[in-house]
């Protein structure tokens, strides 16, 4: 049967539409983004920085040409707001760091300081805090090229190579992409490299005094005042320990190169490593430097603009998640299991399949490996997110060699519940990585640097462990008790990877149901509450990255395709379809449909660190709305 979605209220004059309609066109834009190979992968926008420290990379290791940096200044400018400033994702406030990094990489392009655009960037920047208030990752790069001192930063021994597993602030006790890039920081922190640059930042100077120090009983005494003493350490004449830690440390790293030539398929342990090795005396035509630096220009996009061309560098590519997500969307939008896509993208997965292990086994040694990464190439680190994705996705397909598929769902099964934590939840990336000792280090003031459980991860586990019938499991109900657990006050939950609480919302609620929860359950109709009195007044929802920093933004912000289809997902998995909230949320999803099937989305809707780093998956404005749409059909035909 067809479903008509209601007239919007406020145009009598619109032609009614359906939703049906809506599914049938999203699935056939959906498909038209299938690679030839077979998988999906929309483009992952960050901001500037990325750009901004890819240049300053070039340029320290020799490499930098006109055109790059033409191009990539030109990607910069035009994102830079009517203030002068830079933000971390479009419609938020202005960050000072990224304007002091986009502010220096554009005077390495050739920008003169007093450019329109320049001058009251600078004046932004002083006024907040000048380069004395900066974060410590900006610091470097500054210190990179004699723009900031080195010992003014804190120190990073390479001697945390030596700790065991069991011993505090061991590079273990660190989240996977924090350990990537610390390794490899020790290094250049180290050797204190200084590649001078044609012209200063004194306009970027605020003449703040000195951090104060903290109070010695405090953490922060603690750690300023070993800070102090490891950079006595750092001056002894002679240190032959030193000396083994750096090679160590390059081990380390070089073992944790993968395929495509990056270290965790994302940017920062990348580039950090580039700069560790070639500091250590590896030549740029050596196989891991090379590969390294190749492997960035497949992270690369070129687009002509009414400007003239841009380029811009990717923080991290998500064909395994992307590719997980679009399937089930065309699933529930009722493509058959067997279409010959559908098929092809099983099968390329089944190819992505991990079956080696990596660092994870450090607190899971009798594991064994199984699963599934985010990336093309990233063997070392599997993640229960894509894991519990692709599992969801695969177990529907009626066609591929079904002894391969269910060899690699069982091994993605056992992997996951080997991988839980001792709370019972599931991080992404290690099990029990929940060392809070390690944030209060004094480097650590940008980003998340542990990967402790969390509500939409453990969500996703619970919901394809009831999926493959455990909703009995040991694993399955200490993953519900867990979520029960973590439901904030109001109703909702916290979103770590997407934001914020309508995605932890819309994770939770259907992997409860899923495992038996009824929907009439008090909890369950709490966060129906929640998402009813977050409903935008046009019918769609929408939550500002704010709310990761100000809880006045919670479930707060304009509306937006994905975070309106995550918001629909909990309630069509409440037995809310045909309630009015859900009604006025399909009818928005359908009447901001494009012509061509897709949706359009200018706001960050993914998360990297809370509070700090926020991503925007193109996929994402295609893949939930048709899933959303999908259920909504097909569970009233």
């Amino acid at each position: 049967m067809t479903q008509t979605v209601p007239e919007s209220s406020t145009s009598d004059s619109a032609p009614k539409r359906s939703a049906e309609d809506a599914v049938a066109a999203g699935i056939g834009f959906l498909r038209g983004e299938q690679e030839a190979a077979s998988w999906w992968k929309g483009e992952l926008a960050t901001n500037v920085t990325m750009d901004a420290e890819d240049l300053l990379l070039r340029h320290f290791l020799g490499i930098l040409t006109p055109r790059v940096a033409e191009e990539s200044a030109r990607w910069i400018r035009s994102q830079q707001r009517a203030d002068g400033t830079w933000a971390t994702f479009p419609g938020g406030p202005a960050d000072l760091s990224t304007t002091v990094e986009a502010w220096v990489a554009l005077r390495l392009a050739g920008d003169p300081a007093d450019a329109p655009w320049l001058v009251p960037a600078a004046e932004f920047v002083r006024e907040h805090g000048g380069l004395e208030g900066t974060r410590v990752f900006t610091r470097i790069w500054l210190a990179l090229f004699g723009l900031w001192s080195w010992d003014e930063l804190p120190n990073l021994p390479p001697e945390l190579i030596f700790l065991p597993s069991w011993f505090p602030l061991n590079v273990y006790d660190f989240a996977c992409w924090a350990r990537q890039t610390i390794v490899p920081l020790t290094v250049v922190a180290t050797l204190k490299p200084v590649r001078q640059l044609p012209f200063g930042v004194d306009e970027l100077r605020a003449g703040k005094p000195p951090r104060k120090t903290a109070p010695p009983w405090s953490w922060d005494g603690v750690f300023q005042h070993l800070d102090t003493a490891l950079h006595a350490y750092a001056k002894l004449p002679f240190n032959p320990v030193r000396k083994v830690a750096l090679r160590q440390a390059a081990e380390w790293i070089l073992a944790r190169q993968e395929a495509d030539g990056s270290w965790g398929g994302i940017q920062p342990p990348w580039v950090y490593s580039i700069l560790a090795l070639h500091l250590l005396g590896y030549p740029l035509d050596h196989p891991a430097l090379k590969a390294g630096l190749e492997g960035l220009d497949g992270f690369t996009i070129h687009e002509e603009t009414a400007t003239g061309r841009v380029r811009r560098l990717e923080a991290c590519q998500s064909p395994v998640w992307d590719t997980a997500l679009a399937m089930t969307a065309l699933l529930d939008a009722g493509v058959s299991p067997g279409d010959e896509s559908l098929v092809k993208a099983g099968e390329w997965l089944l190819g992505e399949e991990i079956r080696v292990p990596g660092d994870w086994t450090v607190r899971r040694p009798s594991v064994r490996p199984g699963g599934f990464a985010f990336e093309f190439a990233n063997d070392g680190y599997p993640d229960t997110d894509d894991t519990a994705e692709v599992v969801l996705a695969l177990r529907r397909l009626g066609k591929p060699d079904h002894l391969r598929l269910r060899g690699a769902i069982d091994r993605s099964v056992e992997w996951l519940e080997g991988m839980v934590s001792r709370d019972g939840g599931w991080g992404a990336f290690d099990a029990d990585n929940t060392q809070v000792l390690a944030t209060k280090l004094p480097f650590c003031d940008f980003g998340a640097v542990i990967d402790p459980p969390s509500a939409d991860v453990t969500a996703h586990v619970v919901e394809m462990l009831a999926a493959e019938g455990k909703t009995g499991s040991r694993e399955c109900r200490r993953g519900v008790r867990w979520l029960l657990e973590h439901q904030e006050p109001d109703g909702s939950w916290f979103g770590r990877w997407g934001a914020n609480y309508v995605y932890g919302t819309g994770a939770a609620v259907p992997a409860l149901v899923a495992a038996g929860m009824p929907g009439s359950d008090p909890r369950i109709r709490r966060a129906v509450t929640w998402l009813a009195e977050h409903q935008n007044t046009d019918g769609g929802w929408g939550e500002d990255l704010r709310s990761y920093r100000d809880p006045a933004w919670a479930g707060r912000g304009e509306s937006t395709p994905s975070q309106t289809a995550w918001a629909l997902l909990a309630l069509l998995a409440a037995g809310e379809r045909d309630a009015e909230t859900t009604v006025r949320g399909v009818r928005w999803l359908v009447e901001q449909q494009r012509a061509d099937g897709g949706w359009d989305e200018e706001k960050h809707t993914g998360t990297g660190f809370p509070g700090d780093f926020y991503l925007s998956y193109h996929l994402y404005r295609v893949v939930f709305p048709l899933s959303a749409l999908g259920r909504y059909v097909r569970s009233g035909s």
